[in-house]
């Protein structure tokens, strides 16, 4: 059976090709009668308008690109969860694609050669670019830049603020008792500006406090996973004088650590308190539960979507903007014990 095209509602209807167009785009120009004629054949016939084609008519595919390091991380499954609806909101499908911080996959997307790929604009989680390859990027290609990067006015980018979050996760240690603290998840180098973000934080609230900075405590990771955060743990527990907490910039991070922590047949938070940072649902439930700093997930994902259609719909050379969602410290039982409960 052949599909129903617009020629056939308009035949049904009694009206010109054209008007059938006119009430599917919802333009104005349509009598009430007249579109009552034509949504009524449309409900006969089944009629589903052919949007891709419509939308390539207008030079524009109806799609964004969603573009993040793994898939396999709870923080960013979490976040496209939150991104489709307000994409599908927005009039907007997502394509998803997983770079595995592969820097040369991310810069082949926001390069010149992207206009030929079926999405109207981009949001990225960009790992493996550095500063410099944000600014020589495909300047026609609405984009968004989420996480990783701080906006240098070419572009627009959506996070939150690392800084004051870790000064608060540190802070809440400290205020606790707590005056060893290790950080595990720093990232000197040149595209670990977030993990360099916390650190500041790390260090800011220990300026605040009064307290002095042991730099052996501040353990690099290539990334923010749990295996990174069993290795760095393992560390800090073979030493002569361990922290009694830890801040990890992450809480699959915080996850690892636990479990390094929890194999010498030591307590948390009663020996070392834990927080971690992203509020995954995993820590919720795990044993001890995750005290942790949460991101606005949720607002994160709106902004993002918002500017890119606002990118996509006004195209031009608009200076980029930071745009920062709320974070909140949710304490648990990684650093409270048994009074989180």
């Amino acid at each position: 059976m052949r599909d129903v095209t617009l020629r056939d509602v308009a035949e049904l209807a009694g009206v010109s090709p054209r008007t059938v167009s006119n009430v599917v785009n919802g333009y104005a120009q349509v009598t009430p009668a007249t579109r009552e004629k034509v949504e009524r054949a449309i409900a006969e016939l089944g009629y589903r308008p052919n949007v891709l084609a419509r939308n390539l008519a207008n030079g524009r595919s109806g799609q964004i690109a969603v573009v993040v390091p793994y898939l396999d991380t709870p923080y960013f499954a979490e976040l496209l969860q939150a991104i489709i609806p307000a994409a599908r909101k927005g009039g907007y499908n997502v394509l998803i694609d997983q770079t595995d911080g592969d820097r040369q996959h991310e810069g082949e997307l926001i390069g010149r050669g992207s206009r030929g790929f079926l999405f109207d604009g981009m949001i990225i989680s960009p790992l493996g670019l550095s500063q410099q390859d944000l600014t020589v990027r495909d300047l026609a290609l609405p984009l968004v830049v989420l996480g990783e990067r701080v906006s240098d006015g070419t572009f627009d980018h959506v996070g939150i603020d690392d800084i004051t979050a870790s000064y608060d996760a540190v802070t809440h240690l400290i205020s606790l008792g707590r005056r060893r603290i290790a950080a595990i998840g720093d990232q000197p180098y040149a595209t670990g500006e977030a993990a360099q973000l916390r650190t500041r934080g790390f260090r800011k609230a220990h300026a605040a406090a009064g307290l002095p900075v042991d730099e052996s405590l501040i353990i690099c990771t290539a990334r923010f996973n749990r295996t990174d955060g069993v290795t760095a743990m393992t560390a800090l527990l073979d030493r002569d004088d361990p922290p009694d907490a830890v801040f990890c910039y992450s809480d699959l991070v915080a996850s690892g650590a636990i479990h390094a922590i929890l194999g010498r047949g030591l307590r948390v938070p009663e020996d070392i308190a834990i927080i971690g940072y992203d509020d995954i649902e995993d820590g919720r439930y795990s044993h001890p539960t995750i005290s942790t700093i949460s991101p606005d997930k949720t607002a994160i994902a709106q902004l993002a979507v918002e500017r890119l259609i606002m990118r996509i719909a006004a195209p031009g050379p608009v200076p980029g903007v930071e745009l920062l969602a709320g974070h909140r410290l949710i304490p648990r039982q990684s650093t409270l014990g048994r009074a989180a409960t």
